[in-house]
């Protein structure tokens, strides 16, 4: 006599069944058929999964990346003593990254950016992936919370002769330990057109670690655009339906680096007065892939 097992088959179409085998070595048999079966099946499953998750591992068309070098920017922003530096001591994959410093000052009463940037990254009509991967410096003081951007989109609007200049539309930024972003929309001129929509602590970051944003926005000023946001490989932010970009057609530049609005704009605080955050695997693209710092080199 052997113990009866039911073995359960689940076909093409994910409808479950069960078969009793005669003998156990049959048993054993289609066990091991039945785990083979079950792994191609889920394999040739993964990519309509990521898909729906709004993930994937195919790559589109990279529109441009940067291996955490000096090399192949359009220009850097390093405000009052501010610096930009290509380092090898601290990366997230290859050899080198790119490593932005703020000293505040006192005295000195302009604004604080440390910044490499891409000229052209979007214009009003676009869809593209952005990403890129930074770390905090290890003993960053979080505590009393203040803002620091990490990442924008930005042009200059200075010929409309309105009292703007160069204005972000989506930035990405700290408050504190919490991870924060945004949308603007509206009118440029006059400036009390400008709308913003905010997306408030979406994640508590942690210094001394890399970690990966991707951003996907779909560039409309009417209610046709969307945004996604994702943290080390978490979705974050999903809207739809939403203006993401002001009415004015014109370029926006991408920019990675520290900028340490919150001196300027509310004071300084605390007692930390020298900032560092380092950069790496920064690229855009038209699939998540290409923007994904951990998927490509």
């Amino acid at each position: 006599m052997y113990k009866t097992e039911e073995l359960v088959f689940i076909d093409a179409q994910c409808r479950v069944s069960t078969v009793v085998p005669a003998h156990p070595s049959l048993s054993r048999n289609l066990s091991i058929s039945v785990l083979v079966h079950l792994a191609e099946m889920i394999i040739s499953k993964l990519p309509a999964l990521l898909l729906t998750l709004g993930l994937t591992t195919a790559r589109g068309s990279q529109f441009w990346s940067n291996t955490g070098t000096t090399a192949g920017w359009d220009t850097f922003t390093h405000e009052h003593e501010g610096t930009v530096q290509e380092v090898t001591n601290v990366v997230y994959k290859g050899s080198t990254a790119l490593k932005m410093t703020q000293i505040y000052d006192p005295s000195y009463t302009g604004r604080y950016h440390s910044e490499a940037v891409k000229y052209n990254a979007y214009k009003k009509g676009d869809t593209g992936f952005y990403g890129f991967a930074f770390r905090l410096q290890e003993d960053w003081q979080f505590d009393p919370a203040q803002e620091f951007n990490l990442a924008q989109f930005i042009a200059d609007f200075s010929d409309l002769n309105c009292g703007e200049d160069y204005m972000p539309s989506t930035m990405v930024w700290i408050v504190g330990n919490q991870l924060m972003t945004r949308v603007k929309y509206g009118d440029v001129c006059p400036t009390s057109n400008q709308k913003i929509k905010t997306f408030s602590n979406l994640k508590t970051v942690t210094a001394g670690e890399w970690h990966r944003v991707e951003i996907q926005a779909n560039w409309q000023s009417d209610n046709t655009g969307y945004i996604k946001l994702w943290y080390d490989g978490e979705k974050v932010v999903e809207a739809y339906n939403l203006p993401t970009n002001v009415g004015d057609g014109r370029a926006f530049q991408f920019r990675v680096g520290l900028y340490a609005n919150g001196w300027h704009d509310s004071g300084y605080k605390g007692t930390q007065g020298t900032r560092q955050v380092w950069y790496d695997q920064i690229a855009s693209g038209s699939a998540f892939a290409d923007a994904d710092p951990a998927a490509w080199s």
